[in-house]
This record gives C-alpha cells, sequence and structure tokens, in this order.
C-alpha cells in the first residue's frame, strides 16, 4: 500500500503543508509566507510570526488536501517540523499536527527541520551517496556528509550568523529592504558580480562558517568611506547607490569564495563524493548556485540543487522525511514536543 503523508511547517516565519505520496511524489506543496509581515522591522519578530501561523495553518493545510485531491481520511500518517526553529511558530505546527493526527486517529512523526533541508534535493532530483549537503539559509548554515536517507553527518556549521542571516544585516546596513538576500543579488547583477573591495574570507582550517567578521568588515568599510555614522547608527549622503551596488558584488562573491573554499576542504577530507547538493533559502541564489555547478563540472562531481519552492521553507521536504521515516515505522507518540 502506498502511504499518503501530510507534512507540516512552522519553524520560523513560512505556514506551510504538503501532501506527499510514496508512488508519486509531492502532490502539493502550499505556503503562506510571512514576509510582508516582517518587513518593517528588517527581520523575523518572533510574536507576530506564532499570531500569524496561528490565522493561516488551517487554510494552508486544507488548501494542500484540495490541491493534492485528498481529504483527510486519505492521510495516512502526519509528519511535522518540531525542531529547530522559533519555540511559539514550531508549538502551532505540533499542537495543530498532534490534535488532527489525534482526531482522526493517525500515525505522527516530529520532523528535524534541517533533515528536510539535507534531502530536499530528493523531491525533483535523486543524488547519488555518499555526497556532501549544503544547506545555506536565513537559520543556519551547515555542512553534511550524506551516506543515505537517515544516515548523513554534520561536518561543519556556524560559528556565529548564518549566511541569509549576513545577508539581511548587511542589507540593513545599506538601507535595503528585508529580506537581503535577493535585493543583494539584483544589485550584485547591476555591476556584474565584481569583486571591489575584498573583504575578508575565512582563513580557518576547518569546514565550520563564520560570517560576523564578514558582516563587521563591510561596517568598518562604509565607515572609512564616511557612508555610515557609527555613532548615530545610520547611513550617511556618501552612500550612494553606486556604492551600494558596489558592496552588495563584493559581499556576494565574498561569500561565494567562502562556500567553495569550504566545499573544496570537504572534498578532500572525503575522496569518495559522488555529488554535492545546496539547498536552503539561500540556494535560490543563481550566482552561488551557478558557481557550485561549474565547480562540480571542473572536478567531475554531480550537482544538484532543489527547485526554488524546495529550497525556502517548506512541508513537502518534511513530508519526504516523514515518508521514509514512516518506511522504517520511526513513529512518534502524541508526547511529542519541540525540543
Amino acid at each position: 500500500m502506498s502511504l499518503i503523508i501530510l507534512g507540516i511547517e512552522t519553524s520560523c516565519d513560512e505556514t506551510a503543508a504538503a501532501i506527499y505520496s510514496q508512488q508519486h511524489g509531492a502532490l502539493s506543496n502550499e505556503l503562506f509566507s510571512q514576509v510582508d509581515l516582517h518587513k518593517e522591522y528588517g527581520g523575523v519578530v518572533p510574536e507576530i510570526a506564532s499570531r500569524s501561523h496561528i490565522e493561516k495553518i488551517n487554510f494552508i493545510v486544507e488548501k494542500a488536501l484540495k490541491k493534492a485531491g485528498k481529504v483527510l481520511e486519505d492521510i495516512d500518517v502526519v509528519a511535522v517540523t518540531h525542531r529547530p526553529g522559533l519555540p511559539g511558530s514550531l508549538l502551532i505546527g505540533v499542537c495543530f499536527a498532534k490534535g488532527l493526527a489525534w482526531a482522526q486517529q493517525k500515525k505522527i512523526i516530529g520532523i528535524n527541520h534541517l533533515e528536510g533541508h539535507v534531502f530536499s534535493s530528493f523531491l525533483d532530483n535523486k543524488p547519488p551517496f555518499p555526497h556532501i549537503c549544503l544547506t545555506a539559509s536565513g537559520g543556519h548554515t551547515a555542512m553534511y556528509l550524506v551516506k543515505g536517507f537517515g544516515d548523513y553527518q554534520l561536518i561543519g556549521q556556524t560559528l556565529d550568523d548564518a549566511a541569509g542571516e549576513a545577508f539581511d544585516k548587511i542589507a540593513k546596513l545599506l538601507d535595503l529592504p528585508y529580506p537581503g538576500g535577493p535585493v543583494i543579488e539584483k544589485l550584485a547583477r547591476e555591476e556584474n558580480f565584481q569583486d571591489y573591495f575584498h573583504y575578508p574570507r575565512s582563513t580557518a582550517d576547518s569546514l565550520d562558517f563564520s560570517f560576523s567578521g564578514l558582516k563587521t568588515a563591510v561596517l568598518y568599510d562604509l565607515v572609512k568611506k564616511g557612508a555610515y555614522e557609527l555613532k548615530a547608527k545610520k547611513q550617511s549622503s556618501l552612500l550612494t547607490e553606486k556604492l551600494k551596488r558596489e558592496v552588495a558584488s563584493s559581499l556576494l562573491v565574498a561569500i561565494k569564495d567562502i562556500f567553495i573554499k569550504k566545499i573544496k576542504l570537504a572534498l578532500t577530507q572525503n575522496p569518495d563524493i559522488k555529488a554535492v547538493t545546496f539547498v536552503g533559502g539561500v540556494a535560490c541564489n543563481k550566482f552561488i548556485k551557478n558557481a557550485f555547478a561549474e565547480f562540480c563540472k571542473e572536478h567531475n562531481l554531480n550537482f544538484f540543487s532543489p527547485a526554488p519552492q524546495f529550497c525556502t521553507d517548506n512541508a513537502a521536504m518534511i513530508a519526504l522525511v516523514g515518508n521514509y521515516k514512516a518506511k522504517h515505522n520511526l513513529f512518534s507518540d502524541y508526547s511529542l514536543d519541540i525540543f
């Protein structure tokens, strides 16, 4: 019998639900983005995120069921993100999923959000094992050695800011809108991705990431150029549109170089690797993704990155992981919590 999985994802500021079939894959992948709710604050406000999840979750689940042509009675398993993430946001999803599973007498599985990202490439590709997975988003930047479904090892992680967080914080320094990643790539493209300012790259011989130093380097370079007033914590009239484009371009090239360096080191330490996957919200960045693809081509490696709808936080990846856990009877019980 082919199981039907309902996936629910509310780890941060996306309310998402998806239906996944063991036989046919993702049948639906619905999402309500809260970007417009948080834009004026320059980042996610946890209380606003939680409130929005409460308002939208039932609607999004119903929409996912309708898109897939299914009803609740068709669902065999409810898979829900239960960590890591914003506690309030996670609680909404977990409590909703537990109530739904209990009322319908369905099995439930708690899913690690990061595991969802690690295997998200399998929603529309078939990467070989073993492979290196780089996951980069606003909340997490990490590298994994992936040997099989459910068999993966964390080999590097961020020691401070995540890559997406660095984009957002530097965008704020440049008086650019939230989220920072898309607008920084747009401005960098206008400068043909030139490296004007040669911001520092990580020199540590480690697979761990650090982006706070890069953020600080950009800040003090802007101060040196008279474009940012440190005491007043505001931009000056010297922050021209041209300078914004040059900073954005230099920043993007620096982050690309950092990623490539870490991948090179990971391959040196794991010579049997067959492919590289790039996942998470930052994987929507075409410049970085294209650089990865070119690097892998030069090193005779396969490269995979999910479609943009599967890069950002989504429920299809949660349902996918729920599917292979269900195959191995790795179910949770109704005491499932967010820790």
